[in-house]
């Protein structure tokens, strides 16, 4: 047991690869531990290089490893599991980690074929390290803490392994990556590079994966040795653009503080991305100007709802207020923000739809996602909801394609009232972002809509595979912006086309991209 081959399920949602391509963080942590084990590490970013299931299969057979290992949120599992069955088929151990596998650990291992000998549960460096070693030195494997593996032919799992006490200091394998594959196409030429300041956050909203991941705990690493990564990436691999991939990155206000400082001190010349909580925004309101002066362009906040009602539901802990005051903040500051607005519960109704695109309208953000309600299988809302689950098909469980099915409104209703909220929304939107008077922010607007617009997954979703929207094209023609396709497919020719094989765009969403730094 000696090498190492991480792969990334080739899942495609035709929407966040709109924006650009993203790095594998939790994999540039894991094989880094692993490395610096004594093991040789090689990543396959299957994902970000389009790889189809038969190409994952001839890089195995050529790379030869000894354990393929992948990684798995609940809609790209099915695809990790096709990964491990081509492993299994060729002889090669393996392992399967993240959020959807750590809590589905009896049902991962009794699948057909027994496609996966072990499962790594919850934080993955120390358990992942000392698995690869009980079994290159014949230990123990029952002894490794954060294991589910068989007994007697049967799933079984050791105890948890406690969080570690600090996250400074691990190794990171960058160089691992294949750095010009990475990059945000609304900065054309630009490299996209992600790092992680934080794990978890304390808060128990129910549709959530992280905070039953990490058991609604926070850590936070100090903000000198999170400016120092920042530094190398620039410094050894141009990295000008970086995603904050924490769930939570802004708790602690001094840290929080102290951090933006430190950006600003060392002036790198970098764009931030990052996700955060309304009242952290209003908090910092006295800061915003370091938000700016750090290279802060992005901020996405999740308002999930427009009444007090469904976020006390969901138990978001905040109110409707807050978010509205977060929102014409950062737009204030001259800084893109981004919500969503989560639709499909069981109580609704056309009528509610309705009343939350008016109030999204009013909210104004410079991005809007409206989403379907998707309980995950281990998560608090899936006992609630469960009467009203319509598939098992675990693709789908992306927040985009609808799986809940309200007690008035069929998945079909719920998918189209999804469109026309996308529709109403953005054709609204486009006519206050020409006149932007922001020229950063509009200009931002503008590639970010250029690439929506052109994407063939989006313009099937939201016209039946019609083309783009004839109000927006018009509108579009009438300011002079023509050519929206052609100009999409040279920034982002991938995610232009992505949808033109039905086979394979099937339907997404992180995990946080943005579940995806777990």
């Amino acid at each position: 047991m000696h090498k190492i081959l991480f792969v990334t399920p080739p899942y495609h949602c035709g929407v966040v690869e709109v924006a650009g391509r993203w790095i594998p963080l939790h994999l540039v942590y894991l094989a880094g531990s692993a490395r610096a084990a004594g093991f040789d590490c090689e990543i396959y970013d299957a994902m970000s290089l389009d790889a189809s299931h038969a190409e994952i299969a001839r890089v195995i057979e050529t790379t030869g490893p000894d354990l393929v290992a992948t990684s798995c949120i609940t809609s790209t599992y099915p695809d990790g599991l096709e990964i491990l069955k081509a492993a299994k088929a060729l002889g090669v151990k393996t392992v399967m980690g993240g959020v959807h596998a750590s809590f589905m650990w009896r049902e991962v291992l009794q699948e057909p074929g027994e496609p996966v000998d072990f499962v790594v549960q919850g934080e993955g460096e120390e358990t992942f390290v000392e698995l690869l070693t009980a079994l290159r030195d014949g230990g123990d494997v029952t002894a490794v803490r954060g294991v589910a593996h068989r007994e007697r032919g049967l799933p079984a799992s050791t105890p948890p392994r406690p969080r570690r006490a600090t996250l400074d200091g691990l190794p990171l394998a960058w160089d691992l990556l294949d750095w010009p594959t990475y990059t945000y196409f609304v900065y054309p030429g630009s490299r996209l590079g992600a790092i992680s300041t934080s794990r978890g956050c304390m808060h128990g909203c129910t549709f959530c994966s992280q905070q039953k991941f990490w058991n609604r705990s926070w850590r936070g690493r100090s903000p000198e040795a999170v400016v120092d990564e920042l530094e190398a990436l620039r410094r050894v691999y141009d990295v000008d653009v970086i995603l904050l991939s924490d769930e939570y990155p802004t708790p602690d206000a001094q840290r929080w503080d102290r951090f933006l400082d430190l950006v600003i001190e060392r002036d790198l010349g970098q764009k931030l991305l990052l996700e955060t909580r309304v009242e952290d925004v209003v908090r910092d309101e006295p800061i915003l100007d370091k938000y700016v002066a750090a290279g802060v362009t992005h901020v996405y906040v999740g308002v999930e709802a427009t009444d007090q009602e469904t976020l006390d539901l969901v138990h978001k802990n905040a109110d409707v207020e807050t978010g509205v005051q977060a929102l014409r903040l950062l737009h204030e500051y001259g800084l893109v923000s981004e919500t969503s607005f989560v639709l499909g519960f069981p109580d609704e109704t056309p009528e509610k739809i309705k009343r939350t695109l008016e109030l999204a309208k009013a909210y104004d953000p410079d991005n809007a996602h409206f989403l379907a309600i998707t309980p995950w299988p281990y998560a608090d809302l899936w006992t609630e909801m469960k009467p009203y689950i319509a598939t098992r098909d675990y693709r789908k469980y992306n927040l985009i394609d609808p799986v809940v099915r309200p007690k008035a409104m069929s998945l079909a209703d719920v998918d189209n009232a999804i469109v026309d909220c996308y529709r109403s929304f953005y054709t609204a939107k486009a006519v206050s972002v020409f006149t932007d008077k922001n020229l950063a922010r509009r200009d931002y607007m503008l590639r970010s809509m250029k690439l929506i617009m052109g994407s063939s997954f989006v313009r099937k979703k939201m016209a039946s595979g019609k083309g783009m929207p004839p109000e927006i094209r018009a509108l579009l023609k009438k300011i002079g912006i023509v050519g929206v396709e052609e100009e999409a497919r040279k920034l982002c020719p991938y995610a232009v086309e992505l949808a033109a094989d039905d086979t394979r765009a099937a339907p997404d969403a992180g995990e946080d991209a943005l579940e995806n730094a777990s």
